[in-house]
């Protein structure tokens, strides 16, 4: 499983998460594509399906009228 990416939209700002090493790694995504490490514990066994679920579950009280959701994008 080492090598995966995956983008969520986590209620209006865009998300990296990346698998390496057998560990899941969260990436905060600017504007211009950059990327910023964020401090966020992803217990190893939470599945690729999980995610989405998992991010919610975490950011939940950053939700609002307009951005209320947590999804994957695909590219």
């Amino acid at each position: 499983m080492s090598g995966e990416r995956h983008l969520f939209n986590v209620f209006g700002q865009v998300m990296a998460i990346e698998r390496a090493d057998d560990r899941w790694h969260g990436y905060l995504m600017g504007p211009d594509g950059k990327r910023r490490r964020i401090q966020l514990a992803i217990p190893s066994d939470v599945s690729r399906a999980e995610l989405s679920q998992y991010l919610y579950d975490i950011y939940h009280e950053q939700a609002t009228p307009t951005n209320g959701d947590v999804f994957e994008i695909f590219q």
